[in-house]
């Protein structure tokens, strides 16, 4: 029942760990690689509830080296990226997952779980309901972005500039979290572009992470995932046989 109230929303999600078995297949199938030859990096919001949610097959790969800070902006960004990408075995590749994360109750209602312990729902992803909260009632400040709360700040201006774009959605959680994913998938891109890589492949997988209540788990609804070959510059992508 879980994974339906999900799919209302995002109709392509799997669970977790349904996700994460069937792309440690499609990479060994397509690509010859074994778990122990991927260096897995995300970029994934620096909640607990995430932590939490990471299947077993995921600690087969090496890693993971943690890209993301609030709502999975890749805040570690060329340094972080530069770093991971030299402990990746020679013969094999890397894996960056990236992904902003959204909450769904039993009953369906986005942008909150039932966290252990508390009676109540709570925000989730909190730091994007508050950058949310802040557009809609107009106090963002164009160029705004302090140190003492840069993530939070760069979050608000990077919906700043879709703000007509959120504000007239029939649904603004679902689209803020969509044009988060957006920036993420742009921001990766542009460090990819940035870094050199001792292997094989690079292999891309843009998603949101949708995190459910206490006794529902999680699931991910993929966007991309593309593998590039290093040594010829080829880019394919394989969502096709994800989702076959």
């Amino acid at each position: 029942m879980s994974l339906q109230t999900v799919q209302k929303w995002y109709p392509n999600a799997k669970t977790t760990e349904d996700t994460v078995n069937k792309l440690l297949d499609v990479i060994e199938n397509e690509l010859g690689l074994k778990p122990n030859q991927l260096m897995h990096a995300d970029s994934m919001c620096c909640d607990d509830v995430n932590a939490i949610q990471y299947p077993p097959r995921a600690y087969e790969m090496l890693g993971p080296f943690h890209m993301g800070g609030l709502n999975g902006y890749p805040f570690a960004g060329v340094t972080g990226m530069n770093a991971f990408a030299h402990h990746v075995p020679e013969d094999g590749a890397v894996v960056v997952f990236y992904a902003p994360h959204i909450g769904i109750t039993k009953d369906g209602t986005i942008g909150e779980i039932h966290r252990i312990g508390q009676s109540e729902n709570s925000a989730c992803c909190g730091a994007l309901k508050g950058a949310l909260s802040k557009l809609l009632n107009n106090q963002i400040e164009p160029g705004n972005v302090t140190d003492l709360d840069y993530q939070m700040n760069t979050i608000e201006q990077i919906f700043l500039k879709q703000a007509d774009r959120i504000k007239s959605a029939e649904n603004q959680i679902f689209e803020a979290t969509e044009v988060m994913y957006e920036a993420i998938n742009e921001r990766i891109e542009t460090l990819v572009s940035k870094t050199n890589y001792p292997c094989k492949y690079v292999l891309l997988i843009g998603a949101i992470f949708i995190n459910g209540d206490k006794d529902m788990g999680s699931f991910c609804s993929y966007k991309k995932f593309e593998y590039i070959n290093l040594e010829t510059g080829e880019r394919k992508s394989l969502m096709e046989t994800y989702y076959a």
